[in-house]
């Protein structure tokens, strides 16, 4: 059974009301999603993921769930958390030295997340190129 299938079934019988996280798994070590929410993090916690990188700026779409809410909760939750705001068009080497730098040290799997997943599976893909 793949992790998503396994998250699923998981939050769905854990929860009343269930919001599985769709996630695309890169490598072993790393899965890509779009925006989380603070009350998806008991549920990612139960299905393995140990750490997250939040590549999504604060404030890019109404209603949006902050990043300071986002690691407030994770780190309750004892996972590690990095912020590596990635704006549309404006990644350079530093943002791609910070990714690959969080991967060496975050304990994984690592979730990663923006808006789409996009920026963050872009991040993995240059970060590995180094």
């Amino acid at each position: 059974m793949n992790f998503f299938k396994r998250f699923t079934a998981k939050t769905n019988a854990a929860t009343a009301e269930p919001r599985p996280v769709p996630m695309r798994q890169l490598a072993d070590d790393i899965y890509v999603s779009g925006q989380i929410r603070t009350e998806d993090i008991p549920g990612l916690v139960q299905n393995g993921i140990a750490s997250i990188i939040c590549n999504r700026p604060d404030g890019e779409s109404p209603g949006q769930s902050d990043f300071a809410a986002i690691k407030a909760a994770a780190e309750q939750a004892g996972m590690v958390v990095r912020y590596i705001p990635i704006v549309p068009g404006r990644a350079g080497q530093k943002e791609v030295d910070d990714f690959a730098q969080a991967m060496r040290e975050l304990k994984g799997p690592v979730l990663a997340y923006c808006r789409s997943g996009q920026r963050s599976s872009a991040m993995w893909s240059y970060s590995r190129q180094q």
